[in-house]
């Protein structure tokens, strides 16, 4: 890789990590190894750096390497301009902050047709070089040498001046006096268009309609939602400084003393800023605010989908999955213990239509003759409606009931995925299987749906979607490889996400699985087509077989390490499942003696954990949840209520919490503990059962507000 040893003093500075560490990490991120497989099992190499240590180098490796091409580019150009000199491309070599790299390419930059430019070819330089210099007394008497073809003496004039202000406007000193003046005082300032001001969509804006604050102190929702505004032709939004301030620290830059040539140059000073300078600065503060509130909201997202994919799962039931509705009826389905679709009816139980007593029958038949274990029922419209009937009517030794987030089920349902597993089905009927195998294991099925699609997070749409997809897509395959897959039974979308597989290779594993039957050893791995010995390496740790022969074949234990595992049980007389089986015969291994050049303490270490709980799902158990049955709608609310809720949804402003009433409460930060929070993933996770106090209810703007301050949470 060109650049290492760079880009391993730049990231370890920045992230204050050993460069021994930094260097050999990028190494193996070279060699094409996944962040999984060397948080995982290259520890030694790492020093024992995290998955979100990995991902935080990785990631800004990509952004190094963009700079590094951009600097290609550059020294190309300016190169083919002939205006390359040593003291400029060194310059240029050792810059690696993109801004300070614009800033010394933007004299040379390819531009439309300026004014400046227009003046130049004219031969109006000289011209402005003298006004710089500002040693004439007349410059209109200066000026008189330039005139020529049809150009009057203020001409002159005023193309000079054109050019000194392009040169204001380029200069790296005065670029960067105007960035420190919007970094220390810059204000954001959102104003409603006049002509939207009184419509509907405009009143969820109303908050910004005449806003002001410090940029440094405006949060990344409220840029966001104001930026959101401004895009759907709401708000106008501007940042603004002390203009007169800015021009006279510009003026002493390039003024000396007092005269025509002095206030010649003072104007063009000031036209520079107004006309170039400014909107180019304000635009690169409103550019870098938005990546900020980017970044922010998408750490947010991905640690909300993190939380949402580890998901309690149920494991393999027999589940009826219900997906519930008024209108058109609830949509029933019984799938057995592996997730496949048994039967699919309608049902009635709720008016317009109101079949009850049929559908407590049905309902009925088919818990019996489908031996249901568990119900899921979707969160949507009717859910809470349907759990109560679905109480009612199995009240003898019913299976036990979860409700189950439907969002991002109807993408599903409508998906080719979807399709191609019921191609005779309805949406309705896969939006339905969808829910019931979300209960029986929430990360098999929902890394069949795009991130974007699941609903959780804030601005998901607003924010740059390359680096949202980027980091989504770390997040699923961090989680996938985590938990761990079970190869004879994981789907192709899930095996998509296991390290060093993706779309292709984890199609291969399917069809070879179809063709020859499941898989008896890791082993087998290396006879599906195109998987060779790197992807073997980078996927086998993480994918599991229950009931192998060799039962580190269903542990995290990579095959690299099963000689190791071996030496122990031969060194204590026993089978490798006897050393898992059996914690005395553990206790009596030292893993000092078993430590090589290539295995060290880590990876032992690792491995006597896995041996303890070999291929244990990390995931908690999952719950039963009940709302308060006394509160069925907004209308029922009143302030100081104490209610159960779960957490749907965690902002960086605060987190939402459905409480049965079909309208999500908020509870501030500022109301989510009895101390100061600064980041509520530390309070709460999605899907966690709590109890909240209702403090405010706008029934006008369907809005309330929760608190579980006290609450003992």
């Amino acid at each position: 890789m060109e650049n290492i040893k760079i880009f391993t003093q730049l990231i370890s500075a920045e992230l204050h990590l050993q460069e021994h560490a930094v260097e050999n990490t990028l190494k193996l991120l070279d060699e094409g190894c996944t962040i999984p497989f060397i948080s995982r099992y290259r520890k030694e190499r790492t020093g024992g750096l995290d998955e979100v240590q990995i991902t935080s180098i990785s990631n800004r490796l990509s952004q190094l390497q963009e700079i590094a091409k951009r600097k290609d580019t550059i020294v190309k150009t300016i190169t083919e301009q002939q205006k390359m000199t040593p003291e400029l491309e060194k310059r240029i070599n050792d810059c690696w902050e993109s801004t300070v790299l614009e800033d010394i390419y933007l004299p040379y930059k390819p531009k439309r047709r300026t004014r400046a430019q227009v003046a130049r070819e004219q031969g109006l330089e000289p011209l402005a070089t003298i006004l710089l210099m500002q040693r004439e007394q007349d410059p209109k008497r200066a000026a008189q040498r330039f005139v020529r073809d049809g150009l009057t003496v203020a001409d002159c004039l005023k193309g000079a001046q054109d050019i000194i202000a392009e040169q204001v406007s380029e200069d790296e000193r005065s670029r960067n006096q105007v960035r420190s003046a919007f970094r220390r005082e810059a204000f954001i300032e959102s104003k409603v268009v006049k002509a939207k001001k009184d419509s509907d969509e405009a009143q969820k804006y109303s908050d910004y309609f005449d806003w002001e604050e410090p940029l440094k102190r405006c949060s990344s929702h409220r840029l966001l939602a104001m930026r959101r505004g401004e895009s759907e032709g709401i708000l106008r939004i501007s940042l603004t400084i002390d203009d007169d301030e800015a021009i006279q620290r510009l003026q002493r830059n390039y003024v000396r003393g007092n005269g025509s040539c002095q206030r010649l140059v003072a104007e063009a000073v000031e036209d520079g800023y107004k006309r170039l300078l400014l909107p180019s600065i304000e635009t690169e503060f409103m550019n870098l605010s938005k990546e900020r509130a980017d970044e922010e909201a998408i750490k947010v997202f991905s640690e909300n989908l993190r939380q949402l994919l580890l998901g309690a799962p149920l494991g393999q039931k027999r589940v009826m999955g219900i997906d519930p509705g008024f209108r058109t009826g609830c949509k029933v389905v019984c799938l057995d213990a592996q997730g496949n679709l048994l039967h699919h009816e309608a049902i009635f139980p709720h008016p317009p239509v109101n079949h009850r007593m049929q559908a407590t029958m049905h309902l009925q038949e088919m818990v019996k003759k489908y031996q249901v274990e568990a119900i899921a029922i979707g969160n949507g419209t009717a859910s809470r409606e349907t759990k109560e009937f679905v109480a009612d009517a199995l009240t003898e030794s019913a299976p036990a009931v979860y409700v189950v987030s439907e969002d991002g089920a109807s993408v599903y349902s409508a998906s080719k995925v979807a399709r191609d597993e019921f191609p005779n089905e309805d949406v309705t009927v896969r939006g339905a299987v969808s829910i019931g195998r979300r209960l029986m294991d929430p990360l098999a099925e929902l890394v069949k749906i795009d991130p974007k699609s699941i609903g959780v997070g804030q601005y998901q749409h607003d924010v740059d979607q390359t680096q949202l997809k980027h980091s989504l897509d770390q997040t699923v395959e961090s989680c996938v490889n985590m938990v761990g897959v079970n190869l004879n039974t994981a789907s192709q979308h899930l095996l998509t996400y296991v390290s060093g597989l993706g779309p292709t290779l984890a199609q291969n594993i399917v069809d070879y699985r179809k063709e020859n039957g499941a898989f008896t050893s890791r082993a087998q791995l290396k006879k599906v087509p195109r998987l060779g010995p790197a992807a073997y390496q980078q996927c086998a740790g993480f994918l599991r077989i229950p009931d192998a022969k060799n039962p580190l074949d269903n542990s995290a234990v990579h095959p690299e390490s099963y000689a190791v595992v071996e030496q122990m049980a031969k060194d204590c007389h026993c089978t490798v499942s006897d050393l898992i089986n059996k914690s005395e015969l553990r206790e009596q291994v030292d893993i000092h003696h078993y430590v090589t050049a290539e295995v060290g303490l880590p990876t032992l270490t690792d491995i006597m954990k896995e041996l303890e709980k070999p291929g244990r799902d990390p995931r908690e158990q999952i719950e039963e949840f009940e709302f308060d049955s006394s509160v069925q709608t907004v209308e029922d609310l009143r302030e100081g209520m104490e209610l159960p809720g779960i957490v749907t949804n965690i902002t960086n402003f605060g987190a939402f919490v459905d409480i049965g009433v079909h309208q999500d409460g908020l509870v501030h930060i500022s109301q989510l503990a009895d101390r100061y929070v600064s980041d509520p993933t530390q309070v709460v996770r999605l899907h966690q059962h709590v109890r909240v106090r209702v403090i405010g209810i706008d029934l006008r703007r369907n809005r309330i507000s929760l608190s579980m301050k006290g609450m003992g949470n």
